[in-house]
């Protein structure tokens, strides 16, 4: 099978092209500068010339809290243009088989948790990453209406809970907790700091899984995409709250301070854990725990200092 990787450049991609089932394809990676999901004519030359028989699309303008807020016109223009040109290119290329990698970030900031597949567009979604939500919810709808259309088009949509791992952004400005977590608490061991701030009381509660368990589901919905939902929830099942996080990266960092709440920073939904009823009926579950997955993520990062 000749497997087409978007946004092989970033976290997501990188490890998928990492696992080891990666040598059971042909894998096309192209960087932007080959392939710009934002330039159709250069999509549509690229997937005629090529002639992927899957897709696997992981392209995406992503970031934490901040960058969500400071550039919320990126996040949804970007990430709507990308899916809506990839998903719609891809169909008139008839390419039969496309894995659209979507986000829990699209489920309602009320819903109840945990949240289940069935709860998309049910609710007001949370302002802190709305656009990015949004464009996320469109190509998740494009997916359900292509295949409703014409089943021969099985156009699937994974929905990870918040991930971290090898190859993630550690500049605080613009990456997820863990690893902003991981960064600033080094920062703070070697500068020898007694305290570090957390945004919120530390309470919320997140679901954070290792990125290399998201490339291994991707590889077993590769091998079982008939039978796998149209829409699945792909996570741990169980979450901890910030201050969990907080303590167990301190741990492995070293980091022997202590932490301080700043209760007027934003902090996001209350909690954000998703049902793993279809994801275990599938036949799938993780295998990496918090301390694998963070002290590997922390090598990760002291290697590319």
């Amino acid at each position: 099978m000749k497997l087409l990787i978007t946004g092989s450049a970033g976290m997501v991609g990188q490890n998928l092209l990492e696992h080891p089932d990666a040598t059971n394809y042909e894998v096309l990676a192209p960087r932007r500068s080959e392939l710009d999901l934002l330039d159709i004519s250069n999509l549509k030359s690229y997937l005629a010339i090529n002639q992927p028989d899957m897709i696997v699309h992981a392209a995406g303008v992503v970031g934490g809290i901040q960058a969500n807020i400071a550039e919320p016109v990126k996040f949804l223009v970007d990430n709507m243009n990308m899916g809506l040109n990839i998903l719609t290119t891809a169909k008139s290329a008839g390419i039969k088989r496309f894995l659209n990698l979507s986000s829990s970030c699209m489920y309602p900031k009320d819903a109840p948790n945990p949240l289940r597949e069935d709860l998309i567009l049910k609710g007001e979604l949370e302002p802190t990453n709305e656009g990015y939500a949004l464009a996320k919810v469109v190509s998740t709808r494009l997916c359900e209406y292509i295949h409703a259309e014409d089943e021969q088009f099985l156009y699937k949509t994974v929905i990870p809970c918040n991930l971290y791992g090898r190859h993630d952004k550690f500049d605080p400005k613009n990456s997820h907790m863990i690893p902003a977590v991981i960064s600033k608490l080094f920062d703070a061991k070697k500068s020898n700091l007694k305290t570090v701030d957390i945004w919120g009381d530390g309470q919320a509660r997140r679901e954070f899984m290792y990125a290399g368990d998201l490339a291994d589901f991707v590889y077993y919905a590769i091998r079982n995409f008939e039978r796998m939902p149209q829409n699945i929830n792909v996570g741990l099942g169980h979450d901890f709250s910030i201050n969990e996080y907080y303590a167990e990266i301190a741990r492995i960092v070293g980091f022997k301070g202590q932490f301080v709440h700043d209760l007027t920073k934003p902090v996001g939904m209350k909690q954000k854990l998703i049902d793993d009823s279809r994801m275990k009926s599938f036949g799938w579950k993780s295998s990496t725990s918090l301390e694998s997955g963070l002290m590997q993520t922390f090598e990760y990062f002291k290697d590319t200092q």
